[in-house]
């Protein structure tokens, strides 16, 4: 028996109960995974609501990090006692979980639990959004919504390491000094200033190639007017609440837009994708592109608080919970 959050019916933060489940022996395929550190992200908050669809009841949680103790049958690239971290299928808010071996990466040594908990889903996402998604390369002017989150603050450090000319929007002076730390040379204070006018300004009405959004609603479709004639509107979250369908005729109205809705799921799918996005990933954070912060740490047991501090977004960074 191991202890784990479990969600039996979608609602508020209350609905994640800890509770005690079996833990099996891996299956083939599997390794057993005794957590270290297990990342907390909107993603989860999806899940607890209903936004995102899973099977009740279900242990929430598609990040963690922690040390192998036990291999399934047919598993020959991992031992136990091996280092790992992963992004995967639910089951991260527990003590320990069995998961595909594909779904896991080695975690190299200079890399804490804690920090490996945290870049998987965050870092992976930053990769694809600014090395696949759109590859940004010097001179290039970057809009990053919540620059001062766990996923926005990781691309203002790497957009900014790649020579583009970061702006982001937060939400508090306090915020502010937080992105334009993280390498964002502006930072919009959008809930006192329109930002969309306020990105005129500072690209002096050359505007943006790519807007990164992971907020949503409140900031569209304003973040289309920040963006260049063929730029591109890329959004990857909806910590605002989800964006409502529009006339696909708004993109040619602002200038021949492009739009896309990515998800870190299909980019990892193939194992060998996987990888290589890790392992760019890890060279990023060697060269000193990308700083890990030591995350805020809380008690497995106290996930519905941590819940609630993210989804009332008073949160900046990154949050583990430790079993």
């Amino acid at each position: 028996m191991v202890k784990a959050i479990r969600v039996h019916h979608p609602g508020g933060p209350e609905a994640l109960q800890l509770e005690e489940v079996d833990l099996p022996a891996p299956g083939p395929g599997e390794v057993q995974i005794r957590h270290r550190a297990i990342g907390v992200n909107f993603i989860d908050i999806y899940r607890r609501t209903g936004a995102y669809p899973a099977q009740y009841p279900f242990i929430p949680g598609h990040e963690g990090a922690g040390q192998i103790v036990a291999v399934g049958e047919g598993v020959t690239d991992f031992e136990e006692g091996d280092r790992v971290a992963y992004v995967g299928a639910l089951g991260g808010y527990s003590e320990a979980r069995n998961i595909a071996a594909d779904s896991v990466i080695h975690l190299p040594k200079s890399v804490s639990y804690e920090q490996g908990a945290v870049v998987m889903l965050k870092g992976l996402t930053a990769q694809y959004l600014l090395r696949r998604t759109f590859r940004v390369k010097k001179g290039h002017r970057v809009l990053v919504h919540a620059g001062a989150g766990g996923v926005g603050q990781l691309l203002c450090q790497w957009a900014d390491a790649l020579g583009a000319k970061v702006i982001a929007t937060v939400g508090s002076p306090d915020k502010a000094e937080i992105a334009l730390k993280a390498g964002a040379r502006d930072a919009i204070l959008y809930r006192t200033e329109k930002f969309e006018e306020r990105v005129k300004e500072i690209t002096k009405g050359k505007l943006c190639d790519v807007v990164y959004d992971g907020v949503g609603r409140a900031t569209f479709p304003a973040s289309l007017d920040c963006l260049a004639p063929f730029g591109l509107f890329v959004s990857f979250g909806s910590a605002s609440g989800p964006i409502e369908s529009f006339d696909i005729g708004l993109l040619t109205q602002k200038g021949s837009l492009f739009a896309t809705r990515p998800s870190l799921f299909d980019h990892i799918a193939k194992r060998r994708d996987y990888e290589d996005m890790a392992e760019d990933m890890f060279h990023a954070i060697k060269r000193g592109h990308l700083t890990i912060e030591p995350p805020q740490s809380f008690p497995l047991a106290e996930a519905a608080q941590v819940h609630a501090a993210l989804e009332s977004r008073q949160t900046a960074g990154s949050m583990v919970l430790i079993p």
